[in-house]
């Protein structure tokens, strides 16, 4: 395997790039993750227990992430 820039543009020509979520619904993907994240963390902070950490806590950090 080449290690070199040009081999590796080279190996790209045929392997072209296809994102997860598509260009025209970024803006709607990453607004509602962003809404989920908001309200599970205000959900979490007004009913913290140690059962909703794995429930709430965690899914909402990682929907803000």
């Amino acid at each position: 395997m080449e290690s070199s820039l040009h081999g590796v543009w080279e190996s790209a020509v045929g392997n072209p790039f296809v994102p997860t979520i598509g260009k025209d619904s970024q803006f709607t993907v990453g607004f509602s993750l962003l809404v989920l994240g908001t309200l599970l963390s205000g959900f979490f902070g007004l009913n913290r227990s140690f059962l909703n950490i794995p429930l709430v806590g965690i899914p909402a950090s990682a929907a803000v992430a």
